[in-house]
């Protein structure tokens, strides 16, 4: 395994660099601003707008599509260090380069499995950044962890689909620029294999009987950077019979395919986060004075600050080679090590926020620093994509497989 970067890795890195020093940092006050004085605060800062048509001109667009037709065409492993660097600005970086979720997932979704009608109307919008989408699977009446719990219904009627149950923390839904669902619901709910009861549908924003009922909060946050989490209704949504993603019970093998890239763009973009509160830390140590002396002279800031750098190197190396057996293997291949960076890189990124949120003192909990706001983020993804017992779960039981009789 060798992690060092490639002459294109490299270009793309410096560039990525200067565009963050030069644009992004800059606009985080600015957006701030701007939004505070929006008619809705779910609407895009004008100057995201600005961000996104500069990292276009600079070509830092689509970074994380593999594909070339449709994106940078990078691999796991080159991407790797882009989204790291994104990660430091969570807010405007990945939304300016087109590199967000949901609509990345969702955009590797159309790529892989839509036809080529679905891909001129959503995905060709999508990766221009016209439009913004949405990903409605989890529901809050079952589990959703287990996603062969999900009870959302999606009906054959003739030449339509009809869609009707109630999703939540569906996250970008309260952007008015969401434009599409990407819904998961079950077209045979009596079918003998529980993983191909369910199908994906793609329902547009405009269709009747969709109904977005409210934004769920995130420890108090509302979301309004990347449109919020959440609580839509189906209602007898009617869709055309073409809108179906591949076939009819393969929901929960898109579902499956859709994950493994998104959690691992997760965990590149949290090593960003530790990163940026790490530098914060620093920073803070060598400003404050606390008893006497700098808290830079504090033995157990010393504690922090040296543990966090140990931990950050520990993870980077971790999700690199995930990466690349990514590359190398393939996702099935890399189940294990995909599971494992999704169980220790949020929780790890969680405590470095919040030894920096404790050196902040009350500045720390504040709007004036974006370390509770990215302590929030890192905290929910112990949840999201799967909580970390379900991965701890599927990864006992493979270490197991081998001394079991």
């Amino acid at each position: 395994m060798d992690f060092a970067f490639d002459a294109r890795t490299e270009e793309l890195r410096a560039r990525l660099l200067a565009f963050m020093d030069e644009y992004v940092y800059p606009a985080e006050a600015v957006a701030h601003e701007q939004r505070a004085r929006l008619a809705s605060p779910w609407d895009t800062p004008p100057v995201v707008e600005e961000l996104k048509a500069e990292a276009r001109r600079q070509g830092l667009w689509n970074l994380f599509l593999p594909d070339a037709e449709h994106g940078a065409g990078l691999t796991n492993l080159q991407y790797a260090p882009l989204a790291e660097i994104t990660g430091r600005s969570p807010q405007l970086a990945p939304t300016a380069t087109n590199c967000a979720a949901p609509d990345t997932g969702n955009m590797e979704v159309l790529a892989q499995f839509g036809d080529e009608r679905q891909q001129k109307q959503w995905l060709g919008p999508l990766l221009n950044g016209e439009i913004r989408s949405a990903f409605a699977m989890t529901e809050p009446d079952v589990a959703s962890s287990d996603a062969t719990n999900i009870t959302t219904r999606i009906e054959r009627d003739g030449d339509e689909y009809v869609v009707t149950g109630r999703k939540w923390y569906i996250s970008g839904a309260m952007n008015p620029d969401c434009k599409i669902f990407i819904v998961m619901g079950k077209t045979d709910p009596d079918g003998a294999d529980i993983r191909r009861q369910q199908s994906m549908v793609l329902v547009p924003r405009d269709t009747p009987g969709v109904t977005v009922k409210r934004a769920m909060q995130v420890f108090g946050y509302e979301d309004h950077w990347h449109g919020g989490h959440a609580e839509v209704v189906f209602d007898h949504a009617r869709v055309p019979v073409s809108n179906l993603i591949g076939e009819e019970g393969g929901g929960f093998a898109i579902a499956q395919a859709r994950l493994g890239p998104g959690r691992i763009h997760h965990c590149m973009r949290l090593i960003g986060m530790a990163e940026r509160a790490i530098e914060l830390m620093c920073r803070r140590a060598v400003s404050r004075t606390a008893f006497g002396k700098a808290l830079a002279q504090q033995g157990v800031v010393h504690n922090w600050i040296a543990d966090a750098r140990v931990a950050v190197e520990q993870l980077r190396l971790l999700v690199l080679k995930t990466a690349w057996m990514m590359d190398t293997v393939g996702n099935k291949g890399a189940h294990t090590e995909i599971q494992a960076i999704k169980i220790a890189t949020p929780r790890t990124v969680v405590g470095i926020l919040d030894r920096a949120i404790q050196l902040h003192g009350a500045g720390g909990v504040s709007q004036d620093f974006p370390l509770a706001e990215l302590y929030a983020g890192a905290r929910t993804l112990m949840l999201a994509d799967g909580p970390d017992e379900v991965h701890q779960r599927s990864l006992a039981r493979r270490e197991l497989r081998t001394y079991l009789p």
